[in-house]
């Protein structure tokens, strides 16, 4: 089993930035891809960008340019560095590992960004 932690939602005014983490831990395959994805009220989870344990990314296009994925392999970490917030990014952001027939998911962390 693998546990996935996000940590470093909170409230911001758009425009602004906002830092994302996510701790994994316990039974840690490799290789790995690793994600974060983000829902609103009453639409479906949808992409906003995955990493693959070689550093290779994939973007989401309402997020390319305005964000940034990275991960630190040594540590098992994931991050996401989101700048120029609007309201519309306002979501819970979900922290995801997945390959080799395996997939799990963080709680999420909530992210509003007032207007």
């Amino acid at each position: 089993q693998v546990r996935l932690v996000e940590s470093g939602g909170g409230l911001v005014q758009a425009g602004g930035s906002l830092s994302l983490s996510c701790a994994a831990s316990g039974n840690i395959f490799r290789p790995n891809t690793m994600g974060w994805y983000r829902q609103a009220p009453g639409k479906q989870r949808e992409l906003v960008a995955t990493i693959t344990s070689g550093g290779n990314t994939n973007y989401g296009d309402s997020m390319k340019g305005r964000f940034t994925i990275s991960r630190d392999n040594a540590k098992n970490m994931l991050y996401l560095q989101m700048n120029s917030l609007k309201p519309e990014d306002t979501c819970v952001y979900y922290c995801r590992m997945f390959g080799s027939m395996r997939d799990y998911w963080g709680q999420g962390t909530q992210v509003t960004v007032s207007s």
